[in-house]
């Protein structure tokens, strides 16, 4: 019996969550991950209840898995500087709220860049605007993503997230989002040794902790700390790296989120052909 894995892209929210949630449909998606609001700016919308309502009748109808929402780029947690840190505050607290009244599961950032305070007080500082922003009365919960370690970002460590975790005062709100092309790039074999790198995690952090993968090709080397995606199968990772992070016993339950260089016609494809190959294999 053929695996029926949990797939989605990164959507633009730009014509409203009806018509982003049409579009799954029709790219035959399960899933789909927006922007908790405009990803390198301050604004977000605040969908009619008529569009809600349409939104959640669609999701429903169509069985869709787990959606993630990733807040916007311009979030630093980590920063000492006060007013980058409260404007971070600010959207945490505000997107924590606003996307579990809207039933999404889960809610992705980047830890963010420590700019030479040095890690621990990057950690401390994120600590911190997690609990202003996390009650842990929400059903929501908040995934810490892992990043390639570019200049001085947080997150390319399983150590570092572990660390975040443990500081928080709602540690059971708090999960993983594993971005295979940051993983790569961060120096975590998963082409090689994939088994070695999940235990690992395991070790440090825990699987059950994983609640979300990015699938991402990488078009940097292994090591090198540099946040580039490719398209599945067109980057240093490789198609059958990337399957094989799909088959492994130890995530193929998980939703798979694609954040490669396609619009919807585009990922509508990649989705096609990532499926057809794992049904190959029956």
């Amino acid at each position: 019996m053929n695996r029926h894995y949990i797939m989605g892209t990164h959507m633009s929210i730009a014509q409203g969550l009806e018509k982003t949630a049409r579009n799954v449909v029709w790219m035959e998606a399960d899933t789909m991950q927006i922007f908790s609001r405009n990803p390198r700016g301050s604004n977000f919308r605040t969908p009619s209840g008529k569009e809600e309502q349409a939104f959640q009748r669609i999701r429903r109808e169509h069985a869709f898995g787990p959606i993630l929402a990733h807040a916007p780029y311009t979030m630093n947690l980590a920063s000492d500087t006060p007013k980058v840190y409260e404007f971070a505050c600010t959207v945490i607290r505000e997107d924590v709220a606003r996307m579990d009244a809207l039933g999404i599961e889960n809610l992705v950032f980047h830890p963010g860049s420590h700019t030479g305070i040095g890690v621990e007080k990057g950690i401390e500082n994120i600590i911190a605007g997690l609990d202003q922003a996390v009650t842990g009365e929400e059903a929501i919960t908040v995934l810490l993503e892992t990043m390639s370690g570019k200049g001085t970002e947080i997150g390319d460590r399983f150590e570092q997230l572990r660390a975040i975790r443990d500081g928080v005062k709602h540690p059971e709100r708090i999960g993983i989002c594993l971005d295979t092309c940051h993983v790569f790039a961060a120096g975590y074999d998963i082409v090689n040794d994939l088994d070695g790198v999940l235990a690992e995690f395991d070790r440090v952090l825990g699987l059950s902790l994983l609640r979300a993968v990015h699938l991402n090709d990488s078009q940097m080397p292994f090591g090198s700390h540099k946040d580039r995606h490719a398209p599945i199968g067109e980057g240093l990772i490789g198609w059958e790296a990337l399957l094989n992070v799909m088959r492994h016993p130890a995530l193929r339950d998980l939703p798979f989120y694609l954040e490669t260089p396609f619009d919807d016609a585009g990922h509508k494809e990649e989705i096609a052909r990532i499926r057809e190959a794992l049904r190959q294999e029956g």
